[in-house]
This record gives structure tokens, sequence and C-alpha cells, in this order.
């Protein structure tokens, strides 16, 4: 007599059922874009049944919200880390330039053009949108105060330097969908340039590349999570 075990089924708890479909959401958003986030697409993806999606997110909007937020989120975190206890501010900021400038953060960078296109008409998205523009805003300033604090930079209006960087950063990275092949030497250092020169620093300061371990790390979060993609041209939006 033949006999069959039955596996069992390990039920996810709301928590980690949830961010397992906004991680689903990031990666998708990242590679295809946003566009193609929706319920049924994400159920296929996790070969669940679209009632599940729609449990946890009622609508395509929220989870296209929450998608945009946890790959920028993660972007920032990669790039610029809150947490910089192993360097100089002067350090972090070229780090911040250096893992910027691949072409593995193309996708996060597209990711942003398209978002703020969408957000015109989806408020959810806009709003989200905003909220990373801020956090970059924040974190980018932060640094910079850090690095007057230690009397590393001088400036006398932190925000209004780190916006001015984001700025450029921002323009740079609006070009992720176009050969940038022949571009001059003095517009892909134009954001390390005006750095240099808003922060008092000698020219070549932040021309420090990442460590081989960091490069490494940074692709691999970039390849594998939404939560360690950045951008082609950096971790903020204005």
């Amino acid at each position: 007599m033949s006999s069959s075990v039955q596996r069992k089924r390990i039920r996810k708890s709301p928590e980690a059922r949830r961010a397992e479909i906004v991680e689903s959401a990031a990666r998708v958003a990242l590679t295809e874009g946003l566009e193609c986030v929706t319920l049924r697409r994400i159920a296929e993806e996790l070969d669940v049944r679209p009632g599940l999606i729609s449990h946890y997110f009622p609508s395509a909007e929220e989870l296209v919200a929450e998608a945009f937020a946890t790959a920028a989120t993660g972007e920032l975190d990669a790039l610029l880390p809150a947490d910089r206890r192993d360097g100089t501010p002067t350090e972090y900021l070229a780090r911040y330039f250096a893992l910027s400038a691949g072409e593995a953060y193309d996708d996060i960078s597209r990711l942003w053009i398209n978002a703020r296109h969408l957000s015109r008409y989806r408020p959810l998205l806009r709003d989200r949108v905003a909220e990373q523009e801020l956090a970059s805003d924040d974190r980018l300033e932060g640094l910079i105060r850090d690095g007057v604090a230690r009397g590393e930079f001088r400036t006398d209006d932190p925000r209004a330097t780190a916006i001015q960087i984001l700025v450029v950063l921002d323009g740079l990275g609006a070009h992720a969908n176009t050969d940038r092949s022949n571009r001059p030497e003095a517009v892909t250092r134009m954001a390390l340039t005006t750095a240099e020169r808003e922060l008092a620093l000698p020219s070549g300061t932040l021309d420090a590349k990442p460590t081989a371990s960091e490069a490494a790390a940074s692709d691999a979060e970039a390849d594998g999570t939404p939560s360690g993609a950045g951008s082609t041209a950096g971790p903020t939006h204005n």
C-alpha cells in the first residue's frame, strides 16, 4: 500500500508577506517601469492569487507608490548611509559620487524619471516622490553639516549647498536613457566640481574611487534587491 506525505505549507506573517509583495513590486518597477506594477503582475511574480495582493494593497496605486519608495530609500541608504562611523565626511562624499557614477545605477535613475512623470497624475505617488526628495536633501545636508563641524568643509548654508549639488546630479541623471560616451570630462565631473567649489575643497578632492569591496557590494545590491539600488546621477532628486 503506497502512502504519500503532504508537504506542510508555512504561512507567512502579514508583515513578511507585505514586505515580500513590496520588494517584488520594487524589482518590477526598477527593471520594467512603474506602469508594469499591477496587482495581477505581482501576483504572477509571487505565484499567488491576485486577491492576496489586493488584500494588502486594495489599489495598484498604493502598491506603485510603495514600490517606488522602497527602491528610492534603498538607493539613498546604499549611496549615503545614515550611519557613517567608518570614515570622514570627505571620504563619504567622495564615495557617494564614485558609487553613483556607475552604469549599475541607471535603473534607479530611469525609475526617478518615470516616477516624476507619473506623479503628475497619481497623488499617492506624488506624495512619495516629495518625501524621497526631502529625505535626500536631509541626508546630504546632514553630511555637509558634519563636515563643517569637523572643519573639513566650509559653507554658510549647508542646505542650499546640498540642494545645488543635488540639482546638478538630477540634471545629469535625466540622461540615463541616452548615450553618454561622448560627454566632455567637464560635464561628467560637473557635480564634483560644484561640490568642491561650494565646500571650499581643492579640485580633485572628491575624485576618490570606492574600494573593490564597496563597488562589488553596491553592484550586488543593485542587481539583486531593490533595497540596494542607486542612481547613475546620485541619490537625490529635487
